[in-house]
């Protein structure tokens, strides 16, 4: 099998390097990459390290030639076609390449206790995090700003890095779930949605929260409640045998009992690893069952155009009784 994406190769190999393709067989295994990586990639693997100043795709279409092997998996996600055409040319002397989808993000799925230990790790610097920032939170500042700082305490605190691009939404921009910090100022008497992560050792967390500067209106509270009880509904759904979908749905029955549903607009979690989105996706239809190793996000949302987002999120780790969550942080509706 030829891996090509980054994430499955530093998780079958260690290399941690942005140019590097691992080629797995039943007898050896190599390492393919450029002379940059030359020492960090003998410092991290322990399979044969081949370094090439040309073209990754030519080293390995040698290298299939070489060792005479016939039928070699792909994963078709991850290999541009440029390269794939590359590779396609050594079919004429009778290599056949076979498309594979999803088999290393399956086995990335259930973690071992050494990857819970990281993204336990991961998760307990963005609690401090949160904790450190609140205090900060003063209407003036902009959405740039509490980003720019939050990614900050994570760095102090022991992170590698943000684990994605950190999130803080005010007001009506907290009504787009993928929103973009911007200059816009957070203002008294507006929501303060943050969501963000740590990466450490290579592992992610991935936590949301959301405050309000000064007191909150009636109106903000009954929602705010709402999304608090579809989250607790969903964690405790969470345990080893059930089914993504029933996780999925544990959020979305609270909130359509108080007439929500139609304004949570997303799955309900995800998996989490040494990428930030992993398998199993909690979501609507989803079959795919809990397994006790699995680190999921529980993340219900409900997103009011113009007026509001509120979104709770937290990394927890799937047991056989239930679940453990991660992210160690208040959820009670803070109002600054």
């Amino acid at each position: 099998m030829l891996v090509t994406s980054p994430a499955n190769v530093r998780y079958l190999s260690g290399f941690t390097g942005s140019n590097g393709w691992l080629l797995v067989g039943g007898d050896r295994t190599v390492l393919v990459t450029d002379p940059r990586y030359e020492i960090q990639a003998h410092t991290q693997v322990d399979c044969d390290v081949w370094v090439t100043r040309s073209k990754l795709v030519g080293t390995l279409a040698k290298l299939v030639r070489k060792w005479g092997w016939r039928r070699i998996g792909f994963e078709t996600a991850h290999l541009r076609h440029e390269a794939y055409a590359g590779l396609s040319e050594t079919a004429q002397s009778g290599v056949e390449w076979v498309p594979l989808k999803g088999w290393v993000e399956r086995l990335r799925a259930c973690k071992s206790q050494w990857e819970i230990e990281r993204v336990r790790q991961a998760a307990a610097t963005a609690a401090q995090a949160f904790d450190a920032i609140v205090p900060l939170l003063k209407p003036g500042l902009t959405e740039k700003e509490v980003a720019t700082e939050l990614d900050y305490r994570l760095r102090r605190l022991g992170a590698d890095r943000a684990a994605f691009e950190t999130i803080v939404a005010t007001g009506p921009n907290s009504a787009l779930p993928h929103a973009q910090p911007t200059d816009r100022q957070l203002q008294a008497g507006e929501p303060v949605l943050l969501d963000f992560g740590a990466q450490r050792h290579c592992y992610a967390s991935d936590m949301t929260r959301t405050v309000h500067l000064g007191a909150a209106p009636a109106s903000f509270r009954r929602l705010y409640a709402a999304v608090l009880e579809a989250q607790q509904a969903a964690l405790e759904a969470v345990r080893a045998g059930v089914t993504s979908a029933d996780v999925d749905e544990a959020a979305r029955a609270v909130l359509s009992r108080h007439k929500l549903e139609s304004l949570f607009v997303h799955a309900t979690g995800h998996g989490v690893g040494i990428e930030v989105h992993e398998l199993p996706r909690l979501g609507k239809g989803e079959r795919a069952r809990l397994r006790e190793g699995m680190v999921v996000t529980i993340e219900p949302g409900i997103y009011v155009e113009g007026y509001c987002g509120i979104r709770i999120e937290d990394t927890v780790l799937v047991t056989q009784q239930g679940c453990e969550v991660l992210t160690q942080a208040p959820k009670n509706l803070l109002e600054l």
